[in-house]
Formats: structure tokens, sequence, C-alpha cells
């Protein structure tokens, strides 16, 4: 009998993919999304797709008592980790709370052998690079916050009633099938969308700001295979890249993969930690062999290629700014049209 897995947010980007490696694994996969960042173009064939959120309680209720998930692949959220701070409500709806209902039903439901979570390095905070698992979090924006207290409450469950777990804290992921029309999140989309646009590339403050940019064949295949490897159960792994660039290096990689010259415009500084790159000796030891190593150039050109077949995307303001103060202008002109 084949494998349930329920697959959160699987419109999306990661959850598309991880949808489609665990289909390649042979299971049977729900496909839940609430399509507000993600596409049903993306949901790969063999899946059931289920247009819902995570937010609806009794909907979730429903889904975990009628299929008896095996596996819980949670992926959906908001992740505009900058924008948290001016929309703090919606982002602990979705990301906490939202989660929590997920947690309630695999614990009732009792048939889960092991929830899968994808946090983010959001949580570690600044000054702690490389960033290891055993450092301490220190969130400093809400969308770390939320995703560090679900790590935290799926800890609690496992201590308390035996759900297994395992978090995954992936970090600027890229790759095809990502939404570029998303204003406020994914860089190498937003720099992708702005040139097919004809819009110069547009960076916050002067693009010395350091991350390491992971290409999705490098962490969906883990974040799959995870529930294969009993071993590595109820345990936190830093995945993606290890390589840290500057944005202003990424803009340079971004234009020659599209064919055309750097144009940057460079936007007043926001509140952000400036460096952010993980340590992954620990997926390393667990998942060694099979991760690729995709080269930021090697990635980058990847997704070009997809992006100049697509085209570009629309995107909309966010309509839900709950806090005015101190949001980046560039965000308070958009959101004003």
């Amino acid at each position: 009998m084949k494998s349930r897995s329920l697959v959160t947010g699987a419109a999306g980007f990661i959850g598309a993919h991880v949808a489609e490696e665990l289909l390649q694994r042979g299971h049977e996969v729900i496909a839940l999304d609430d399509l507000s960042g993600g596409f049903t173009d993306n949901v790969p064939a063999g899946a059931t797709f289920v247009e819902g959120s995570i937010n609806d309680s009794v909907l979730i209720d429903k889904l975990f008592a009628e299929h008896k998930f095996d596996y819980v692949f949670h992926l959906a959220a908001y992740a505009a980790e900058g924008l948290s701070h001016f929309i703090k409500r919606f982002n602990y709806t979705n990301n906490l709370l939202g989660s929590v209902n997920l947690i309630n039903a695999a614990v009732n439901t009792g048939t889960v052998k092991c929830f899968v979570f994808t946090s983010s390095i959001a949580v570690y905070g600044r000054n702690q690079v490389p960033m290891t698992e055993e450092a301490v979090p220190q969130p400093e924006d809400p969308y770390g916050i939320a995703k560090y207290a679900v790590e935290m409450d799926l800890k609690e469950a496992h201590e308390m009633f035996g759900l297994n777990y395992v978090v995954f804290r992936p970090h600027n992921v890229y790759g095809e099938k990502q939404n570029i029309g998303d204003r406020y999140r994914n860089v190498i989309g937003i720099f992708m969308n702005q040139i097919l646009q004809g819009q110069p590339m547009t960076v916050f403050g002067d693009g010395m700001q350091t991350r390491a940019f992971s290409y999705i064949a490098d962490v969906a295949p883990i974040i799959a295979e995870s529930i294969s490897r009993e071993k590595c159960w109820n345990q936190v792994f830093n995945v993606g890249a290890d390589t840290p660039y500057t944005v202003k290096e990424l803009a340079e990689e971004v234009a020659k993969a599209m064919g055309v010259k750097p144009d940057i415009r460079y936007l007043e500084a926001r509140n952000e930690v400036v460096h952010a790159y993980s340590s992954h000796d620990k997926a390393k030891e667990y998942f060694g062999d099979i991760i690729q190593n995709i080269s930021l150039a090697d990635g980058v050109q990847r997704m070009a290629a997809w992006v100049k077949q697509t085209g570009s995307r629309s995107g909309k303001a966010f309509e839900g700014i709950e806090v005015w103060k101190n949001l980046p202008p560039s965000w308070k002109a958009l959101a004003q049209k």
C-alpha cells in the first residue's frame, strides 16, 4: 500500500518540487494550497489538489480524518521576511497558528509517522555566521519568530504526544516554478522579472549584504528523502548552498545569465541581517549521498532558461499593511498605488 502524504504549499515553489519528489518515490500525494502565492500549474501531475488554507481548521481536520496521512510535509508559509515587521498579525496567523492546526490534527489522528517542517535560517538572527544547528536561535523579525515557535511546538509535541518530526532550515532557495512576480521575496526571481520588463534591478542599501543562494535541486530531494532515514527524525538541519555572495555579485550573475548588462538601482537600506549563511556539515553527514552542490552560476543559468520561456509575471502590492512606520519607501509607494 502506498504511503499517503500531505504537502502544504504544494502549488508554491518548494512545495511543488517536494510533491514531485514524493510522487517519484511512489507516494500518494494530497496537495493543499490556498493559491495566495502559488499556481495550479505548479502542482505535479498525479497529485490530488485541494484548494484551501491551513488556517481553516475544519478543512484540516476533515482532510486528516479522510486520508489518514502517514506523513506531513508542511511547506506553506508567507515567507516575506522583511515585510513581516509590517504585517505582524498576518504573519503569525499564517505562519504560526496555521501550523498549529496541522500539528493538532497530526496528533489527534494518530496515523502520522513523521511531520516534516520547513523553517528558515531567519531563526538565527544576526552575528552567528556560519550558522550551525547548535547555535541558540535569536530571531530578529516576526517571520523568524513564528518559524522558531513552530519548531519549539514540534519538539513539545514529540515529547508530549510522540509525534516524530524533522525540521529543515533552508535559505534563499531559487529555481524553476518560483513566483517571479512576488515583489517582496525571492531576490533572484525579482531581478529576472525586472530584467524581462526592461527595468533596473533594485537593491536595498549598497548591495554588500551576503547570502548563500540555494538551487532547488539541492533542497527538495533532501526534504522528501528525510522520512526514509529515521536516524534524522526529531532533529534540525540547515539545508542549502555553502558559498556566500554579495547581493551585488548576485545581480551581476543574474544579468549574465539573462544576457544583459548589469543595471542596478540602489534603494535606501532597510533593517535586515547583513550577513546570513549556514554550515551544512550536519546535512552532509546524513544526506551527503544525494547532495548535488550545484553552483550559483549553473543554478541561475537553469532558472534563467525557464524564465525566458515562461516570461514575466505581474505582481501585486500587499494590501494588508498593518504598521506603516519605517516601511521602506519603495514598498510604501507600491502599497499606496
